[in-house]
């Protein structure tokens, strides 16, 4: 069928209407189309129907956006991880802002004030990527196929930093040298610091137990084209729950980040922001020119936020609950001013006052939470805290709209709202909102 694109939608296609002149049983039905820009005709083919939508894949692009280009990568279409390459960064900029936009005007959230964005170099940002490991049809390194289980070889990935590309490619020599190593291993994960000075291995083993010289010897065959390597752990990995459990390691088990002035240690199985361009952006876009007396930092990570909150405020709550990120933590906010509690936000709010007898209502609440957002009892919770100002860090404009608007009766609205762009190429968009009482 011929169709003209609406408008981008959140998840990486973009939406069109099947015109009164189509089937009679499917006119004014929308259609989602992958690969598509708003504005353009295109031919695209049903994939699946559901009750209220269609998904479709692209056949032709027959009218084309002023704003499509040439994708960056020779995998892009295959690959999963990338969804905006056909656009040029302008756009994607600008469909990122107008699904935040229609997000939260769907949600009754009110925005009296500009959505900002905040962007960068949108290509070898990340600091962090993970790829399978394959043995068939030849030992190698892989992403997943786009809306698939099927794995994709790959010998580079574009949005990664410069040394992340070259560890796949010595990663993809060592098992051409050492094919019996590709089934030992789930998945390989690389880390690297923001200037590209040092650089972490993560092993993911199959079950049985490994040699124990295995990180040696498999750290010392890298060394000579990777001398940036500065630890490798190999982790066993349970693949239906995706807890891991250290098994063996060679060398550190963290890197030294710096951003800005503020040093950080982060392990291999830590939480940290991957864009290298953008976090110290995204770090001043959340402290800003915030002091005070007390401030809260809810899920916490590793402290990007609470050590930077510490040299404005007199005293830091810094509360995280996954066991890798708060031994991070705890070092990184290593000073009298700073408490750092091991808990999940909610059991936190709940027992605040056995964790806090003298609790003091802060000044200052960040947040930072999963995909999930905080849900309703932690929104509930917190606006009966009170709060004066709460920094809301979001990876997910559905959920983010949720809270905002849970958070409205207790009369919390946003007075500054930031796109920040630390997934280029993809649909993730991460929103810093600013909310005050009123």
């Amino acid at each position: 069928m011929k169709l003209r694109i609406e408008k981008a939608i959140y998840g990486g296609s973009s939406l069109a209407r099947i015109p009164a002149d189509g089937p009679l049983d499917l006119a004014g039905k929308a259609v989602f189309v992958p690969q598509s820009l708003p504005g353009e005709f295109v031919e695209a083919a049903v994939e699946t129907e559901r009750r209220s939508y269609l998904t479709a894949s692209l056949n032709a692009v027959l009218e084309p956006s002023p704003s499509r280009i040439q994708p960056g990568c020779e995998y892009y279409g295959r690959c999963g991880g990338c969804h905006y390459q056909h656009a040029d960064y302008a756009a994607q900029l600008a469909m990122k802002r107008d699904i935040l936009h229609e997000t939260l005007k769907r949600a009754h959230v009110p925005v009296e004030t500009e959505i900002r964005i905040l962007s960068a170099e949108p290509w070898a940002y990340r600091n962090r990527i993970r790829l399978h490991v394959i043995s068939l049809p030849q030992p190698s390194l892989s992403y997943r196929e786009a809306a698939s289980h099927r794995d994709l070889a790959v010998t580079h990935c574009p949005v990664a930093a410069p040394l992340l590309q070259q560890a796949i490619a010595a990663f993809n020599q060592l098992l051409q040298q050492q094919p019996a190593l590709a089934s030992r291993f789930f998945e390989v994960e690389f880390f690297c610091d923001a200037n590209e000075s040092a650089l972490l291995v993560s092993l993911f083993t199959r079950p049985g137990k490994p040699p124990a010289n295995l990180p040696r010897s498999i750290a010392e065959a890298l060394l000579a084209s990777l001398p940036a390597l500065k630890g490798l752990g190999l982790f066993a990995l349970d693949p239906k729950t995706r807890r891991t459990q250290t098994v063996a390691t060679w060398g550190q088990h963290y890197l030294d980040y710096i951003v800005d002035d503020l040093e950080y240690r982060v392990s291999a199985n830590a939480f940290f922001q991957i864009n290298r361009h953008l976090i110290p952006h995204l770090l001043r876009e959340v402290i800003a020119k915030r002091h005070g007396r007390i401030a809260w930092d809810l899920y916490a990570g590793v402290g990007l936020f609470a050590q930077a909150l510490m040299q404005r405020f007199q005293q830091v709550i810094a509360v995280e609950s996954s066991p890798a990120s708060t031994a991070d933590l705890v070092h990184n906010l290593r000073a009298a001013a700073a408490h750092c509690i091991s808990s999940d936000t909610l059991r936190f709010l709940k027992s605040r006052h056995a964790v806090l007898p003298d609790l003091v209502i802060p000044d200052l609440v960040t947040v930072d939470p999963p995909r999930a957002g905080l849900g309703t009892e932690v929104c509930q919770r917190l606006a009966a805290i009170g709060p004066p100002q709460i920094v809301y860090v979001s990876c997910d404009p559905a959920t983010l709209a949720r809270d905002l608007r849970t958070l409205q009766p207790s009369g919390y609205r946003p007075v500054a709202l930031t796109l920040v762009d630390l997934f280029p190429q993809t649909f993730h968009l991460e929103t810093v909102v600013t909310l005050e009482r009123r």
